[in-house]
């Protein structure tokens, strides 16, 4: 199968494919048995991102370095672009970033992407052209001549993105990309990630920082103690039903005629809030709201979070058997 047979395949199909994937670690003086990753059957499509969730040790890194022949599996398979992994020529079509990148602090940002292009084989002209564009997209341009020591964490992390971008992969893996991210961090990983999607790339990253899944992710995967317990886009696994809506109106002087109806009323100057338990009731609230000569500012219905549901599904401490290689 040719380079453009692979295009063909990222265009139409599943990009990485896990088949049975399976890790088993022999730890300690006996060398018994530890289970880090069991049975795992997971596609990732063409063009999308995908977010693969679970508590620290849940497997996540250990799946990721299976994919990257890092470390071998005991048992199953792992296709991508429809070639096995252990096929060296699929190398060049993927991008890396490790959980905590360590680069040779002394080099500048230009001067580290450079050498890495040199070491994937990429011209003199294109690596200098590269390296300016990519800082350029991930927001470091004006310090292309720093030295990386003097980088902060997140500018670190932007420049992992940049490096894992110099191939031009067809599939950028990013493990935990948003790590120890102040707020403004996150949103600037989160920005380049949607950036590569619509330069047409297939993102699999993973995290356990829910709130940016939630905003950036197609679909998910959810790891816990090495089995794979959900997978989907996330209105398939939190469901479309809502639980409450709350409901913002003002101009309301007398709120006992809603008591009947909400299951808590706050006012707030001239705007009360009011909760609804049971969605059915809300066209007799809004009604109420009317014939009571207020008007309605907000109504904003309460689904399941995927916090809550990662809560209840994993368990807030919980633990997974992953060990360290």
């Amino acid at each position: 199968m040719g380079d453009l047979n692979m295009k063909e395949v990222a265009e139409n199909g599943t990009v990485l494919e896990m088949s049975n994937l399976t890790k088993i670690f022999r730890v300690g003086f006996l060398g018994r048995k530890a289970t880090a990753v069991m049975d795992l059957n997971l596609d990732i499509h063409n063009n999308e991102i995908f977010g693969f969730l679970g508590p620290n040790g849940a497997g996540k890194t250990t799946t990721i370095k299976m994919i990257l022949r890092l470390i071998y599996p005991t048992r199953g398979e792992i296709k991508i672009l429809g070639r096995p992994n252990s096929d060296v020529k699929i190398r060049s079509k993927i991008g890396f970033m490790p959980e905590t990148p360590y680069f040779y602090d002394y080099l500048t940002a230009g001067e580290f992407l450079r050498f890495y292009g040199q070491l994937m084989n990429i011209s003199h002209r294109e690596r200098n052209q590269k390296a300016k564009e990519l800082l350029n997209l991930v927001g470091l341009k004006d310090v292309e001549n720093t030295q990386l020591r003097k980088f902060s964490k997140g500018m670190i992390q932007r420049v992992g993105i940049a490096q894992a971008l110099l191939n031009d992969p067809e599939l950028v893996i990013l493990d935990e990309p948003m790590s120890g991210l102040d707020p403004i961090g996150r949103k600037e990983i989160r920005d380049i990630i949607l950036d590569m999607k619509d330069k047409g790339k297939t993102v699999f990253f993973s995290t356990h920082i829910l709130p940016d899944v939630e905003m950036i992710c197609d679909r998910v995967g959810i790891i816990q103690k090495g089995h794979l317990s959900a997978v989907g886009t996330l209105s398939e696994i939190l469901g479309p039903s809502v639980k409450g809506v709350e409901v913002t109106a003002k101009g309301i002087k007398d709120e006992s005629a809603f008591k009947g109806m909400t299951g808590r009323i706050v006012r707030q100057g001239n705007l009360i809030n009011m909760v609804l338990d049971n969605p059915e009731m809300l066209d007799d609230l809004l009604r109420a709201v009317l014939a009571q000569g207020g008007h309605v500012v907000e109504v904003f219905p309460h689904r399941q979070s995927l916090e809550a549901y990662f809560l209840e599904a994993i368990g807030e401490n919980e633990k997974g058997p992953e060990v360290k290689s």
